[in-house]
């Protein structure tokens, strides 16, 4: 159970795989959950470390009768995501609230080399709504690009998301625009 307010707080720890954030994203999306905040670190010998703070969509109701089941639930089938080797599916199509139609909030996005130039800082500020992180995600898989370091954070209707990326894509100019542009696009649908 999650220390703070609803829902579940999820610990992945798993090598680091090829599409590993996009397959765990797509699995939340896919199973109804709404990730409220998440958190990825990759260590150096190789394994990730990823937590994330989920709450049940349309297709759930998390009370206190029913959370060990959800839990055992989640688990199970997450396991079998991680571990699949079947290609990423579409994101499933989300409504907007009501709040995000009355006070949509402009996509932004921002790809920079880290103070070292060996990285890459992508900051992304847009309008929440139900599956957005695997859809950034899914992206960033599409261009083979790794994630590090992530710091999801969704602040009422606005997510403020921030990640530490890696992949020969940003070493070239018109990648990185063609990845923005992507994503800017993606945002705004």
């Amino acid at each position: 159970l999650s220390p703070v307010g609803e829902g579940l707080q999820v610990l992945v720890y798993a090598p680091d795989q090829a599409d590993l954030f996009a397959r765990i994203c797509g699995y939340f999306d896919r199973a109804g959950f709404s990730i409220q905040d998440a958190r990825v670190h990759t260590s150096a010998s190789g394994y990730a470390l990823d937590t994330f703070q989920i709450m049940a969509g349309d297709n759930h109701q998390f009370d206190g009768v029913h959370y060990r089941d959800m839990i055992a639930l989640v688990e199970t089938q997450l396991a079998d995501a991680v571990s699949s080797q079947d290609t990423l599916h579409e994101p499933s199509k989300a409504r907007l609230s009501r709040r995000v139609k009355s006070f949509p909030v402009t996509p932004r996005v921002s790809l920079r080399p880290d103070e070292r130039a060996q990285r890459w800082l992508l900051t992304v500020s847009a309008s929440d709504r139900s599956g957005l992180l695997y859809v950034i995600a899914r992206i960033l898989a599409r261009h083979q690009i790794s994630v590090h370091l992530a710091k999801v954070s969704t602040l009422g209707e606005r997510v403020e998301d921030t990640f530490l990326v890696t992949g020969p894509a940003l070493r070239q100019d018109r990648a990185q625009l063609a990845i923005e542009t992507e994503l800017l696009q993606a945002l705004a649908a």
